[in-house]
């Protein structure tokens, strides 16, 4: 992680938990506010945050602020809703292992511990590196990663805060070869003429994990201009499907990848 770590800002808030309402969640937490990683993609969460006037600008957006009463709230609100929740979510709209960002990894930790002390179990997602610690924790977690391309050039490009990609993916290959279940979201996947790329060969690469979440590039002028990206992102997701039944992977397509063309 290097010797200069970065320091996030502070904020309170008054929940914590409360229901995702998309196809593969259930509840999420999201104790920062803020994202370092800087996607630009363009980011979901972002373009939302900004939407409703919580931040106003990207460069605000890039300087995180962890929610410091996120243990408090989650001592308050776990007794109130654990018999309604299968699974949480770090995170929806931040990144729990924020790169370079010790104290937001720290509470995320302690974050996981909290809520597996009461047999909830955690989803993780990331662009950042999964600690290793994690293999201590409940074995019903998920630890995953974000990975929609193999060149670090394109990685500096769309997500210049997040990572290394070598990086991602050795923490990602540690915590299974600890015997962790891991997960890949390979979203938002790049049309052609943002990056050439081999989809096969991102494929086998993450060839050991237990499950793959395939997705297309949304909110992007560029992706939606290829002309022919509805038949792109359909040969994309029977590309997944088929390998991810030949090695035994667990797989979901997310929803309107495939499209009638």
């Amino acid at each position: 992680m290097g010797e200069m770590m970065k320091v996030a800002g502070y904020i309170e808030r008054k929940s914590m938990l409360y229901q995702t309402g998309v196809e593969y969640g259930d509840y999420t937490m999201n104790h920062v506010l803020g994202c370092s990683h800087g996607c630009k993609y363009p980011c979901y969460a972002f373009l939302q945050k900004k939407r409703f006037g919580q931040v106003k600008a990207y460069e605000e957006w890039c300087h995180p602020f962890l929610v410091t009463n996120t243990l408090e709230l989650l001592d308050k609100e776990i007794p109130r809703l654990k018999d309604k929740i299968q699974s949480v979510q770090l995170c929806f709209t931040t990144d729990p292992f924020m790169y370079e960002y010790d104290e937001i990894c720290n509470m995320s930790m302690k974050a996981i511990r909290r809520l597996n002390a009461d047999n909830i179990k955690c989803c993780i997602l990331t662009k950042g590196l999964l600690p290793i610690e994690l293999s201590k924790m409940d074995k019903s977690n998920e630890y995953g990663i974000t990975l929609i391309s193999l060149s670090e050039e394109y990685r500096e490009k769309m997500e210049p805060g997040a990572a290394p990609i070598a990086e991602r993916l050795a923490a990602l290959r540690s915590l299974h070869n600890a015997g962790c279940r891991t997960w890949v979201s390979i979203e938002p996947y790049p049309t052609p003429n943002m990056i050439e790329q081999d989809l096969h060969e991102i494929l086998g690469a993450v060839v050991f994990t237990d499950r793959i979440i395939f997705g297309r590039t949304n909110y992007s002028k560029v992706a939606s201009s290829y002309k022919e990206h509805k038949h792109f992102y359909n040969e994309c997701a029977a590309e997944v499907i088929s390998f991810c039944q030949e090695h035994g992977i667990d797989y979901h397509i997310k929803e309107k990848t495939i499209t009638e063309e």
